[in-house]
């Protein structure tokens, strides 16, 4: 069952392959904005992934973030998602990612629960 407060913590360290120079959002190797925000998703799906019905995920559907520091290869970067409101289907997370201890990112996050069946069947 969902309730407030569900929490989640991913992590990975910053390597060539999620590197803004990389991917190409910028020129740079130090973390991509785009992989840090993937991070902040990741654990957004998976702090209520468990309570969920096994038919049900949740897919993202909008997220506004700010990137506050850059982070070079070989970092450990983690994302921590907090569910803050439930309406129906539609959940809300306020999302943070640290570098260690300093915050490098933070916003919010919407996720819809679907039914992965019916969602597929729609593409």
């Amino acid at each position: 069952m969902l309730e407030l407060g569900l929490k989640h913590q991913s992590v990975m360290r910053v390597m060539d392959g999620n590197t803004a120079e990389f991917i190409g959002s910028g020129d740079m190797a130090v973390l991509a904005t785009p992989a840090m925000i993937a991070l902040m998703e990741n654990a957004a799906m998976l702090a209520v992934a468990l309570h969920l019905d096994e038919s049900e995920t949740t897919v993202g559907t909008a997220i506004s973030t700010s990137h506050l520091k850059a982070s070079k290869v070989g970092n450990t970067i983690s994302a921590i998602a907090e569910l803050t409101a439930i309406e129906g289907r539609k959940l809300s997370f306020k999302i943070e990612a640290y570098d260690g201890d300093t915050l490098i990112g933070q916003g919010e996050h919407t996720r819809f629960i679907v039914n992965r069946e019916k969602f597929l069947s729609k593409l």
